[in-house]
């Protein structure tokens, strides 16, 4: 019998954490029921992209998509749509508003507004079967290289315009270029896999969804500068990319595509992986380099760069998996085609992994120069429950808060750093009305403080000195003259400090004080937090005229400090409570307020 029906299901991390692998199996058994199993075709893909609607099913040839899937659901779809021919209308996308948008996938704005060269195969192919990546040009661009010198691979990369997507945006050819000519008789490649930013997902998604794509590349790469080995720098937190990776590379040695002799050439290459420990500074290439050597995990002063001197002492290629991923497209399509797309000096797309106060969460790749308004509002959707927009986070640790007044910033590397921010690896966390600045800013300070490896002290003292002043304000606490102590110490951590992790750490404060100072000032001279977030500045109090008394506040409150009989209203005592919220949260007349402590304070002593 021949396949009638071929579905996808997404098993990306997402995906499998929201239940993936229980509809799978109800679906599995279903089709045996019915006698479907030779009839339709089940291909369990990497990730899809829109990471909130998962568990995701796209049915083929009809290309229809159905999203959020709890198990039951694999059998109405069984029933209905495989065996009646009749889409699951319940089942469909649904916009913001909850209208039901179209039912194909490829109608669907937030993936029809995109652009895709690294993430091209992610959600259609199976990362476990080398033929499906082989079946979509897969190794044709390792065929045609190994016809050509490696100088013209190198001017090709070069022409491209491709920039590293690690963060940095180093012009990737140039990079070949120099450990080419650096001399040595031993040469590596290094896939920097250590995706370590608060809410960063690209790299993984990639490893788990498409891993040919990047042992391609570094093959190419390896050619390129002269080298017969490589690396691949991956976290421990991402097993599911080491199962795939693990996989991949053992079907491209059974293939003669990876080891020795790669087509029946002289040109032979293997890859090894190297399992990181979380370090974010590992992310650093001198630090990653050490910790491939078995070493601790510290930056080292440059130069010499890894180019003339990286792992093992021998001149080292590192390009993260982003950068990797591209290289077969631009063999295979030239690099005039890739040029053609981005802006004049950020040629090609990027993949963001856009998250926090935004209505369609996940993997998203355009063209470079797409301004944050489109990325945001016409692919991420907006801002849920019809909040404001506010700020986004671009950059991760490193990188700065973007206003709302700079929505129509083009995102390439020479407009963010304009606006004292960065690409970076491309981390997207967007926040609404609701978000305090402030706050913001110390989360990241915080993460980059516990994460310094402590060699230097700008970045090991000045963080945490910036962190205790930033912990302050937060409590109401804080002075005016701590915002000049905050840039002074930001300005000499960023001209001082040992790496670029550390140079970049006080972005999120320099671009907050730039641009949300009123919000500084407002916690110190007002002892109030305007987004009414920080914990020591606000209090919860109930609105007698929208109380109903239902009891569901009392009964969530962990301390008891809330008080009332049925149907009638109820108090918050303020010296029981603890600030954590369960009661605003469950209480579904909207009666729990958040209020400014201080005029709480105030009330309560004029009363």
């Amino acid at each position: 019998m021949s396949v009638k029906h071929t579905i996808l299901i997404c098993a990306g991390g997402a995906c499998i954490s929201s239940g993936e692998e229980s509809v799978k199996s109800v679906l599995e058994e279903e089709l045996k029921k019915n006698d479907l199993e030779d009839s339709v075709r089940v291909v369990q893909t990497g990730c899809m992209g829109s990471c909130n609607l998962g568990p995701i099913m796209i049915v083929y040839p009809e290309g229809v998509f159905y999203q959020k899937l709890k198990p039951q659901d694999a059998k109405k779809i069984v029933e209905e749509h495989l065996l009646k021919g009749k889409i699951v209308s319940s089942l469909l996308h649904r916009g913001p508003t909850g209208k039901v948008e179209p039912h194909a996938k490829e109608e669907l704005p937030f993936f029809t507004e995109q652009v895709k060269i690294a993430t091209r195969n992610l959600g259609l192919i199976d990362p476990f079967n080398i033929n499906e990546y082989i079946a979509n040009d897969g190794y044709f661009a390792l065929e045609k290289v190994l016809k050509s010198s490696p100088e013209w691979v190198i001017e090709e990369i070069k022409k491209s315009g491709l920039r590293g997507r690690g963060g940095a945006g180093f012009p990737t050819g140039l990079k070949w270029e120099f450990t080419r000519k650096a001399p040595g008789d031993e040469k590596y490649v290094i896939c920097n896999a250590d995706e370590g930013d608060p809410g960063a997902f690209m790299d993984r998604s990639v490893l788990e969804g498409d891993p040919h794509s990047v042992i391609e590349g570094m093959e190419i790469a390896g050619y390129a500068i002269g080298s017969h080995h490589g690396y691949i720098y991956v976290r421990a937190e991402y097993p599911l990319a080491i199962e795939r990776l693990n996989n991949a590379i053992s079907q491209a040695k059974r293939y003669g595509l990876l080891g020795e002799n790669i087509l029946n050439t002289d040109f032979s290459f293997d890859i090894e992986l190297r399992i990181g420990a979380g370090a974010f500074v590992c992310g650093e290439e001198t630090a990653l380099i050490q910790s491939v050597e078995g070493l601790r995990g510290q930056p080292v002063q440059k130069p010499p760069f890894p180019a003339q001197k990286g792992v093992w002492g021998k001149p080292t290629v590192i390009n993260n998996v982003e950068t990797l991923a591209n290289i077969p497209v631009i063999i295979n399509k030239g690099a005039e085609w890739f040029a053609s797309i981005g802006t004049e000096k950020s040629k090609g797309t990027k993949v963001f992994a856009l998250s926090g106060k935004i209505n369609n969460a996940g993997l998203v790749e355009v063209p470079m120069g797409t301004t944050l308004r489109k990325i945001i509002f016409d692919i991420g959707g907006g801002i849920p429950n019809g909040k404001k927009f506010k700020a986004v986070q671009t950059g991760g640790p490193s990188g700065g808060c973007i206003p709302a007044e700079y929505l129509d910033t083009p995102v390439d590397y020479e407009s963010l750093t304009k606006l004292g921010t960065i690409m970076g690896s491309g981390g997207m966390v967007v926040m609404d009305e609701d978000t305090c600045m402030v706050d913001v800013a110390r989360y990241f300070l915080q993460f980059s403080a516990d994460e310094s490896c402590g060699k230097c002290t700008p970045c090991r003292e000045g963080t945490r000195k910036m962190l205790e002043i930033l912990d302050r304000i937060v409590e109401g606490k804080g002075k005016m003259e701590d915002l000049d102590m905050l840039e002074e110490l930001a300005l000499t951590i960023k001209d001082t400090a040992l790496c670029g992790l550390g140079q970049t750490a006080p972005n999120p404060v320099l671009s907050t004080l730039k641009y949300f100072r009123d919000e500084y000032e407002a916690h110190i001279k007002e002892k109030r937090c305007p987004a009414k977030s920080c914990k020591a500045l606000i209090a919860y109090q109930i609105d007698p005229n929208a109380c109903v008394g239902c009891t569901a506040c009392a009964k969530v409150c962990p301390v008891g400090a809330i008080s009332g009989e049925v149907r009638k209203v109820h108090e918050i005592d303020q010296e029981k409570c603890i600030k954590c919220g369960s009661c605003y949260e469950v209480c579904k007349f909207d009666a729990v307020k958040k209020v400014d402590a201080v005029d709480l304070k105030l009330n309560i002593k004029n009363e």
